[in-house]
């Protein structure tokens, strides 16, 4: 048994997301089918992290194991053959160790949201970005950012059907930055809410676009209700994950 371990780039548009679903084709249904068809071996892949349907990824880091030992530039080739025309491809392929796992092994992961800040609708990248007509206080929106930092109870920024067991977690690193009319939002911790990097950047926009929302207030509450509303799945990307060490 040989661990595999990729990088993938995907366009989360037209797909239900990570995890296998009956109601349609998702990131790792298309990779477990293209990796039967050049090996003929039933795996399932693991990943950093189990997007949304409509969310992007940069990098996103999973792994699974075959019986047959291959070459992992044979299986890296072979797995994108299998893609071809798919919204998703392997970037790199390298073997590991079996005691490493792509979502238990990760010490941090990181994700942007994309705003394009203008009056003009968006065309080319209308499924990769948000939207948002209205002029945005970028000042207000970094203050409101700057709360966020910390171990907080995410019981306002988290979505009703989330699994997770605690609410408590520690976000590490909040940045806003503008580049023309895109306004890019990044967020680092060692794990997520269901919905919680959508539902910050929500509540942030709003922010932006005049609403006194108080961050302090909003955790105090504990409450979804009381955190502004969930930004559209289509300007999040998954952007990379960070493990302890390099594992051969």
């Amino acid at each position: 048994m040989t661990r595999y371990k990729v990088y993938l780039e995907y366009d989360g548009t037209d797909l239900i997301g990570w995890q296998i679903n009956q109601d349609g084709p998702s990131v790792q249904s298309l990779l477990q089918e293209a990796i039967f068809q050049f090996c003929g071996e039933q795996v399932e892949v693991y990943s950093a992290g189990r997007t949304d349907a409509g969310v992007h990824a940069l990098a996103m880091v999973a792994h699974f194991d075959l019986e047959r030992e291959q070459d992992a530039q044979t299986v890296m080739r072979a797995m994108n053959f299998y893609l071809t025309n798919k919204p998703v491809a392997v970037l790199n392929c390298e073997k590991v160790s079996d005691d490493f796992h792509s979502r238990f092994s990760c010490t941090a992961r990181h994700y942007k949201y994309i705003v394009v800040n203008r009056s003009a609708p968006v065309v080319l990248n209308k499924n990769r970005v948000w939207w948002v007509p209205q002029k945005l206080d970028i000042d207000a929106m970094k203050k409101g950012a700057e709360k966020l930092i910390g171990k907080h109870d995410f019981t306002s920024f988290r979505a009703s059907q989330c699994q997770a067991k605690s609410p408590i977690k520690t976000l590490d690193f909040v940045s806003i930055t503008q580049n023309g009319e895109e306004i890019i939002f990044e967020f680092s911790a060692r794990s997520f809410l269901h919905h919680q990097v959508r539902n910050m950047v929500g509540t942030l926009v709003e922010i932006g676009m005049g609403k006194p929302y108080d961050i302090d207030e909003i955790f105090n509450a504990k409450n979804r209700s009381a955190a502004g509303i969930t930004a559209p799945a289509s300007g999040l990307y998954f952007v990379s994950a960070d493990y302890a060490t390099d594992v051969d």
